[in-house]
């Protein structure tokens, strides 16, 4: 692997990122501008699901381009971010062109649930989607408690009080020929953020504060008593890009191996509580293994993770890890 100036989503080239926070609602959105004909799919690994234009990802399906990416908080209000990009784009143009001529924007969302942390208010995602959207730029991704990853907790829980402060990651690698691969990722996980080694780098503090302990004991020990835990608040929402050439179907696999980048990096993982997502993107302009490019991709995205969280401030009463 080749060492890089850049090494986020946005070391691919034509992709651009761009985020809104309100860090006094503490919630935002990112969106993820895509170069024409952009192959995309998704996996959706997660219980509890956020999505809007997933089906049309699948593999067997008509159209495979895709426009743009929306990741935000807010939790199903937040996929009102998506129209606010769809605008963005249609003022200008852009997007899927239909047989009859229409334009259509293809801009598939995933949210996480952030609506117990910061002042609550009526707050408009559209023209949040509309701002990131304006704001794209192909600089390196602006990580930690921004965008999507503003409102973001890691193992909430048995409360804000013991949970750590999650965020946005991102990463990338450059293969000796060329290929690039990259993720960006919301972390907004019910399980514990773990590092290479096993130990755990943000999560569920002891009662004391003092050191992480278990999130999978902890379910255990509140199954019982409290069935109203508020571990369905949680998820790990996120896509990876190559500027590889894929199919759709190819697409779809690198979208599922990236998954596992999220088993390597939280703990537990795919939980009923989680709506865990990852798209994939492919700009299409250098010769790639879909195998290979998938494998990078898990790489990528527990990179980001751990990124996520070692980037993330303390907002809202959640303490981030740098100040524990």
């Amino acid at each position: 692997m080749q060492k890089m100036k850049n090494d986020t989503l946005t070391a691919v080239p034509g992709i651009t990122v761009g985020h809104y926070s309100d860090l006094d609602a503490i919630t935002g959105c990112t969106v993820v501008r895509c170069p024409p004909r952009t192959v995309g799919a998704v996996d959706v690994r997660g219980g509890a699901p956020g999505t809007r234009e997933t089906d049309l990802l699948q593999a067997h399906t008509l159209v495979s381009e895709v426009t743009a990416i929306v990741l935000s908080g807010g939790s199903a209000f937040g996929l009102a971010a998506a129209d606010g990009v769809m605008r963005w784009h249609v003022e200008r143009g852009l997007g899927y062109q239909s047989r009859s001529g229409v334009v259509v924007p293809i801009v598939p969302a995933a949210i996480l649930f952030d609506l117990t942390i910061g002042r609550q208010r009526v707050w408009s995602y559209a023209d949040a989607g509309y701002e990131a959207c304006d704001s794209a730029t192909a600089e390196p991704v602006a990580m930690g408690s921004v965008g999507a990853g503003a409102g973001a907790r890691i193992a909430a829980i048995r409360g804000n009080e013991r949970a750590s402060k999650g965020g946005l990651g991102s990463a990338a690698v450059e293969l000796p020929d060329g290929l690039i691969v990259a993720a960006l990722m919301a972390v907004n996980a019910a399980g514990n953020v773990i590092d290479k080694d096993g130990r755990v780098i943000a999560g569920l503090r002891s009662a004391d504060g003092a050191r992480f302990v278990s999130v999978l004991e902890s379910m255990v020990a509140l199954m019982n008593d409290a069935p109203e835990i508020a571990a369905n608040e949680s998820t790990v929402i996120g896509l990876v890009a190559t500027n590889g050439a894929l199919s759709k179907a190819q697409a779809t696999k690198v979208a599922q191996m990236a998954q596992d980048g999220v088993a390597r990096a939280v703990d537990p993982a795919h939980t009923m509580f989680d709506g865990d997502t990852i798209f994939a993107l492919a700009t299409g302009t250098v010769p790639a293994d879909a195998t290979v490019v998938g494998a990078y991709a898990a790489e990528t995205v527990a990179a980001a993770i751990r990124r996520a969280v070692r980037h993330a401030s303390t907002l809202g009463g959640v303490r981030a890890i740098a100040d524990s």
